[in-house]
């Protein structure tokens, strides 16, 4: 699960670097695109606020995933050796 919160992150990141190079790029290379140079920095912005955000969300995730799969090991172990010494 928390794969997936890293690849839709760093996507996200990626094209906050492009709008952050769009910015720079003078008007005459864009066409029928908003010229406005601090449109694309909002943009970018965002774009980077999210992504960090979902790269947060993928690290809580593995976390999580990690002590939940400890403790079921803990558990276990502690079963194992509840019957060994009955036994």
């Amino acid at each position: 699960m928390s794969r997936n919160f890293y690849i839709l992150a760093a996507t996200l990141i990626f094209f906050a670097l492009i709008s952050a190079g769009m910015s720079l790029a003078p008007s005459s290379f864009q066409p029928g695109l908003p010229a406005n140079g601090s449109l694309w920095r909002t943009v970018a912005l965002f774009l980077l606020l999210a992504g960090l955000a979902l790269a947060l969300a993928g690290v809580m995730s593995h976390l999580f995933e990690q002590v939940d799969r400890r403790s079921e090991e803990a558990r276990l172990a502690a079963r194992r050796k509840h019957r060994g010494s009955r036994g």
